[in-house]
């Protein structure tokens, strides 16, 4: 019988009466894992009946388990009236996390040859059909019709074969036409183009322009927009070297509001995004990562650390972006899904740097797809440091290096991916005194050998490899004396392997040092041979030595087993130098003086491959020039043997044609001349007969001439001639 509660009051029924609610809240309550959030719906599968219905099942989740956990029992799938699917699922995943990130891989991905499925939240449901949100007759979606777009590469027709390059002077930005003697030609020219700089994508498609909103992409003919990527306040751009991608990054996080067009709030509060160039859509958004080390100095005052860029770097053929947390580990992201390479980063303990082979390696006996990144650790306690090269996507090791003493590396790949070169600076035992040594790898040779440059008893400052070659330059430096006000002079080494048989590439050898110089970088040709080096950024010095290795000429007998043959072509200055770039083809160089930098005698020169001085031009408020980049040669390595071979002929050819182009601009200022002259003589004929038929004598209108006043003009010929005069020939072989 329960108990009768009427004698008591209210107050002693809530003081002494508990009641368990422990039952009904256990029933009713909503967990998040439980909640709608944690399903999904699968669309796009295919029509089943009950007896393949399970198998179906078993497929699909094979996909689904891969980036969660799916609930036992967790997927169910309608059977309609006729005993057949639907061709659709629900799915409910142990955790939300888990349904999102099934919704952001998985959607889109194909099933099977036929079937390519959608993955979409159930909660999407209430949030796009609502009432009033769909309507309940279908109408098909308006097709635009097909309209022809420029061709974003219309500018490598150009019957002249000119290259283009951009220029950022003041608040216009141009493009314009490169002619070799004569003023640039421009192609387009406009006012704020941008609001921070200008850059061109690798590939030469399009020109990158920068503001607040975000980034701008420019091509064709006409110079129209082609795509947009609204990340306000992006202040760095960075492309795959296909073009296929881009990253951005703004040093303040990104506030993203709910009706914004692009971007979601899996955006808000990030840094970093990738894009799909193609769809403009983004990707995936990171946030800055905190450097390791101090954040203060030693009197309190916060250190303004250095951003790494790229943050994201890039695989050579667009399938994998990779990023480092300094210290800890690598995660490589497989594109276009982003999703985390095998679900897990690569740790590896005090990762210092890495970067990717630039081209798709050639490894000997391995037939399988990779991609090749090399990496380096510093000393951890008893454990040496290490250089490490990884195969991607297996994540195999295929060669590792210990290092002792070091007190930093630097990793250089050869363009080709046939070599990278690490540049060790080590110390002595006292860490007193540092010397630098070169550790090559021949990434294309049986095992990986790796060949030890050690003849180096200077400070290497700079190291660049030969563009599709096997030779490298680099610059050396003494230590620096404490408190010494004139910083040492440096010293620029060349080296080349040993000849030997077949295809095969020898050992590296010392060519030539050239001492007592004020060079710190480095600019080989686009093509390899010719290489450029300089004194940039220097107050006092602003040299440019224009070398060939490929030299036509006598070969010293200590040189005769090395595969270069090393001369200096010529020499010059520009002072103010701030850049240096290598146009597309190797055959100009421009160096600039950047208003950014300083604003002493600011603008451009224009050389030639051999160091001669085509134009300079001084500009006021000049800040930046840049090459349009060229894509890779279309004709087989047999045609391009073929044109190497015929160069002769078809040098004769172009001379020909700049000899008739100049004979034409010549001749129009000659027949301009021509016209004003005989201009003048029937002018002059016409004053004439008019004073002849008002009877005035012309000798009578004349002034005294060649003496006194009164004294007749001694008689005499005026005669006008032009000379047309060739002031050099000269015959160029551009190799």
């Amino acid at each position: 019988m329960a108990p009768s509660y009427d004698n008591l009051d209210a107050e002693e029924e809530l003081d002494d009466i508990e009641i368990d609610y422990s039952d009904l809240r256990d029933a009713y309550e909503v967990r998040l894992e439980e909640g709608l959030d944690a399903f999904v719906v699968i669309d796009g599968l295919p029509i089943v009946n009950e007896e393949q219905k399970e198998k179906l099942i078993k497929f699909l989740l094979r996909k689904l388990n891969s980036v969660g956990k799916v609930k036992e029992d967790g997927v169910f799938m309608p059977l309609g009236d006729n005993g057949k699917s639907e061709g659709f699922a629900f799915v409910e995943f142990a955790a939300a996390e888990q349904a999102a990130a099934a919704v952001k891989q998985l959607h889109g991905t194909p099933l099977d040859k036929r079937h390519t499925i959608a993955v979409n939240k159930l909660t999407d449901i209430d949030r796009y059909g609502r009432e009033g949100r769909i309507d309940d007759h279908y109408e098909p979606p308006y097709i635009e019709p097909f309209q022809e777009k420029e061709h974003l590469r219309s500018w490598l027709g150009d019957p002249s074969a000119r290259d283009q390059f951009c220029m950022y002077r003041g608040d216009k930005v141009g493009v314009f036409w490169n002619e070799k003697e004569d003023p640039p030609e421009p192609a387009v020219d406009r006012d704020h183009w941008t609001d921070l700089f200008i850059q061109w994508s690798p590939l030469g498609t399009y020109l990158t322009s920068l503001h607040k909103q975000g980034v701008q992409l420019w091509g064709g003919k006409s110079w129209s927009r082609q795509s947009r990527f609204a990340h306000p306040g992006v202040r760095l751009v960075d492309f795959s070297p296909n073009e296929m991608f881009i990253t951005t990054w703004s040093p303040e996080p990104i506030q993203v509001n709910e009706n914004h067009p692009v971007l979601s709030l899996e955006e808000d509060g990030k840094n970093y995004i990738i894009w799909d160039v193609a769809t403009c859509k983004p990707l995936r958004s990171f946030v800055t990562l905190d450097t390791p080390g101090p954040t203060t100095d030693e009197h309190g005052n916060p250190i303004r650390k250095k951003l790494q860029w790229p943050a994201f770097k890039w695989s050579a053929d667009d399938k994998y972006v990779a990023r480092m947390t300094q210290g800890q580990s690598i995660s490589v992201y497989e594109l276009p899904k982003m999703n985390l390479l095998d679900k897990a980063s690569i740790k590896i303990e005090g990762v210092m740097d890495f970067e990717w082979a630039p081209a798709s390696p050639r490894r000997e006996g391995n037939r399988n797809y990779e991609q090749i990144f090399c990496y380096w650790t510093p000393e951890l306690g008893s454990n040496p440091a290490k250089v490490g090269l990884m195969s991607i996507p297996s994540k195999e090791i295929i060669r590792t290096r210990n290092l002792f003493n070091v007190s930093d590396a630097k990793l250089h790949w050869q363009s080709d991916a046939k070599f990278v070169c690490v540049k060790v600076d080590r110390h002595s035992k006292s860490k007193k005194s540092l010397a630098t040594n070169l550790e090559i790898f021949r990434v294309e040779e049986k095992g990986v050998p790796v060949e030890v440059v050690d003849s180096i008893k200077d400070t290497v400052i700079n190291f660049s490899w030969e563009p599709k070659g096997d030779r490298f330059v680099l610059i050396t430096t003494p230590e620096i004396p404490a408190n010494t006000a004139v910083p040492p002079k440096t010293s620029v080494a060349f080296f080349c392997p040993e000849k030997a048989k077949g295809n095969a590439v020898g050992n590296f050898k010392h060519i030539r040092t050239i001492d007592k110089k004020n060079s710190n970088s480095i600019y080989w040709g686009p093509k390899g041979r010719f290489v450029v080096v300089a004194t940039i950024q220097n107050q006092s010095s602003f040299d440019l030595d224009f070398w060939d290795l490929d030299f036509e000429g006598e070969r010293d007998e200590k040189d005769k087993d090395l595969t270069a043959n090393l001369q200096l072509m010529g020499s010059g200055e520009h002072y103010g130098i701030t850049d240096v770039e290598w146009d597309p083809t190797g055959r100009y160089l421009i160096t600039s003086s950047s208003w950014w930098k300083h604003q002493m005698e600011n603008g451009y020169h224009l050389y030639d491959f051999r160091g001669t001085l085509l134009r300079e031009e001084h500009i006021e408020g000049f800040k930046q020039i840049a090459w349009r980049k060229r894509p890779p040669t279309l004709l087989s390595k047999d045609q391009q043997k073929d044109v190497r071979k015929k160069l002769r002929d078809y040098s004769k050819e172009f001379e020909a044609e700049d000899l008739a182009k100049k004979n034409t601009a010549t001749r129009a200022v000659v027949e301009h001349r021509r016209r004003l002259l005989e201009e003048w003589n029937a002018w002059r004929q016409r004053v004439m007969e008019d004073l002849e038929d008002e009877g005035v004598d012309p000798e009578d209108l004349r002034g005294p001439q060649d003496g006194k006043e009164g004294e007749e003009p001694e008689e005499g010929q005026v005669v006008e001639e032009i000379v047309e005069e060739i002031i050099k020939e000269t015959e160029e072989v551009v190799g």
